[in-house]
């Protein structure tokens, strides 16, 4: 029986947490504005966010660091190219085929 109440309430804690959260931002309205430093650092929290899942998958293979990694060079390719032409599916294809050739052509 105090499993069942423990749970719920987890489960009505979470809940509070998350609506207190959320909501502070509608209920202080003007009041709850970010200071201009914090929300200009918000910026880049979704390349951030990005980054951290990528690259470790870029950087390890097999859980380990390699330095002729296929898939670090095809994100080193990814890289150079999308900063040099700016275009959305040049570095996709690129990147693919790099890694491609090193995986199927060159076997590693």
């Amino acid at each position: 029986m105090t499993e069942g109440v423990w749970l719920w309430g987890a489960f009505a804690l979470m809940a509070m947490t998350t609506v207190g959260t959320r909501g502070s931002f509608i209920l202080l309205g003007e009041k709850g504005r970010l200071p201009p430093a914090l929300q200009r650092a918000l910026r880049y929290a979704p390349a951030a966010a990005l980054s951290a899942l990528v690259m470790p998958d870029l950087l390890l293979d097999g859980g380990e660091f390699t330095p002729l990694n296929p898939k670090f060079a095809a994100g080193l390719v990814v890289l150079a190219v999308a900063l040099r032409w700016r275009n959305p599916w040049l570095p996709f294809i690129l990147g693919m085929g790099v890694l491609l050739i090193m995986r199927k052509g060159l076997g590693w």
